[in-house]
C-alpha cells in the first residue's frame, strides 16, 4: 500500500523536517502551508532531489473549504492518506489574558483548534476501515503549553493545546476499532521561528536553564518521534502523548 502523508504547516519547522523525514522513510508528501509558497516550494525541491515525491498544497486549515480542497488534492495527486501530522500551529504576541482581544483568540483558535478537528476529520473518512479504508494514523502537534498554561505570555496557546490534548484521546477512543490510531507529540522549548512570532526571538536561550537537559530542541528531534509513532514500531499506541521537551 502507498504510503501518503498530509503534513500541515509543513513550510517550516517542525513540519518542514517532518516532511524530510517522511519522504526518507518511503512517504509521498503532502506540504501544506497557508503563507510562504518561496518556503514550501524549497522543502518539495529537496524531497524530490533526493528522490522522493511531494507536492506543496496552499490551504488555511481554519477554513473548511480549504480543508476540502487540501484533501481532494491530494486524493487526486498522491493517493488516499495513510497519514496525517496535525501540526499547523501560530500564536501570537505574549501578553496576559485581560489585554488579549477576542479577535486574536479566535485567530489561535480557528487555526490550533478548527483546523485541526477539520484535518482530522477527514482524514478518517479517508482511512476508517468502517468506510473502506485501509487504516492509517493520525499524530497532533500539541505542546508543553498545555501542561505548563502559558501564564503571562500564552494563555490562549497553551488552552488551544490543551484542546489538541483532548481530542487526541478522545478521536483515539472514537477510531480505535476502524483501523486508525491517534497519538500527539507534546514539543517544549523548540528552535523555531515561533519564537519570533510572539516577539521574543531570544526565549529559549532566557527559559533554557528551566530544561534539566539545559538547552533547546531541534524539529528534527521532533520529527523523528512523529515518524516513530506514525510507524509500525508504535502500532500498540493510541491515545498517548510524547514529550519531546527535554525534560521540562
Amino acid at each position: 500500500m502507498r504510503k501518503v502523508i498530509i503534513i500541515t504547516g509543513a513550510s517550516r519547522g517542525i513540519g518542514a523536517a517532518t516532511a524530510r523525514l517522511a519522504a526518507e522513510n518511503g512517504y509521498s508528501v503532502c506540504v501544506n502551508y497557508r503563507a510562504n509558497k518561496d518556503a514550501a516550494t524549497a522543502v518539495v525541491a529537496e524531497i524530490q532531489r533526493s528522490g522522493g515525491k511531494a507536492i506543496a498544497v496552499a490551504a488555511d486549515v481554519g477554513l473548511e473549504m480549504d480543508v476540502l480542497r487540501l484533501f481532494r488534492t491530494v486524493d487526486r495527486e498522491l493517493g488516499p492518506v495513510t497519514a496525517l501530522v496535525n501540526n499547523a500551529g501560530i500564536l501570537e504576541t505574549q501578553m496576559r489574558l485581560e489585554s488579549m482581544p477576542a479577535d486574536r483568540i479566535a485567530r489561535v483558535f480557528a487555526t490550533n483548534v478548527l483546523g485541526s478537528l477539520l484535518c482530522a476529520r477527514e482524514a478518517v473518512l479517508r482511512m476508517s476501515t468502517k468506510r473502506g479504508g485501509s487504516g492509517g494514523a493520525i499524530v497532533n502537534v500539541s505542546s508543553m503549553a498545555a501542561r505548563l498554561g502559558g501564564p503571562n505570555e500564552y494563555v490562549d496557546y497553551a488552552a488551544s493545546k490543551g484542546a489538541i490534548d483532548t481530542l487526541t484521546v478522545g478521536l483515539a477512543r472514537e477510531v480505535g476499532n476502524e483501523g486508525i490510531r491517534v497519538n500527539a507529540v507534546r514539543p517544549g522549548l523548540i528552535h523555531t521561528d515561533m519564537h519570533a512570532s510572539g516577539g521574543e526571538p531570544g526565549r529559549i536561550e532566557r527559559l533554557k536553564d528551566s530544561v534539566p537537559l539545559k538547552r533547546g530542541g531541534q524539529p528534527e528531534e521532533v520529527a523523528t518521534a512523529i515518524l516513530w509513532l506514525l510507524s509500525t514500531e508504535a502500532s500498540y499506541i493510541t491515545g498517548t502523548f510524547l514529550d519531546v521537551a527535554g525534560g521540562r
